[in-house]
């Protein structure tokens, strides 16, 4: 059997932008932390060993600009490839769903595991855009990431004012940094 890794991770919204504090599975020793400029046309999205910001533990960018079906590259510290991860726009119509792929090894597709959940989030989404006042989400909403039906990381969220998650890696073979910047587009990215 192997090892899960746990990290819970905490957004803080700013007026300019979206933090993302990991911790471990304790809470208590900061593993990441990363920052998402909002309103940019090419995303790019890096995580520090710190609130410091003084050590890169790994980034993702986006190809192209803006698009529903963007591919994402992962790099480590040095630029090294870590790996990739796209969205599946026509598969998201219905529940929203990942490709995270990390080098020779077959990718993991990631999808929202409520159908239910899923389609009533759209419903308040489509309701939010045409209504002259937000409404908040109610829902919560967890992701599975699976390898021929294996399991091979989970994104749960959790209750609460804040946006809090907790991110399980059941395969060792997938680059912790990999599964960290997968944890935080799930957030960053999801409206997209």
């Amino acid at each position: 059997m192997q090892q899960i890794s746990e990290f819970l991770m905490t957004q803080k919204i700013t007026a300019l932008v979206n933090r993302y504090v990991v911790t471990d599975g304790t809470g208590r020793d900061v593993v990441a932390f990363a920052e998402q400029k909002r309103m940019k046309l090419k995303e790019q999205v890096t995580l520090w060993t710190g609130e410091d910001r003084s050590t890169v533990l790994a980034g993702f960018k986006a190809r192209q600009v803006m698009d529903f079906g963007a591919t994402y590259d992962v790099s480590g510290p040095q630029g090294e490839p870590l790996g990739h991860f796209r969205k599946d726009a026509m598969a998201s119509l219905l529940r929203s769903t990942w490709d995270l792929a990390q080098g020779d090894t077959p990718p993991v597709r990631g999808t929202e595991r409520s159908a239910g959940i899923a389609l009533a989030r759209r419903a308040v989404e489509v309701a939010d855009a045409v209504l002259p006042i937000p409404l908040p989400v109610p829902f919560v909403y967890h992701f599975d990431f699976a390898r021929d039906a294996e399991p091979v990381m989970s994104v749960e969220r959790k209750r609460g004012i804040r946006d809090r998650y907790v991110v399980r890696i059941q395969d060792a073979r997938l680059d912790r940094r990999l599964a960290l910047c997968m944890a935080v587009a799930l957030d960053a990215l999801q409206s997209r």
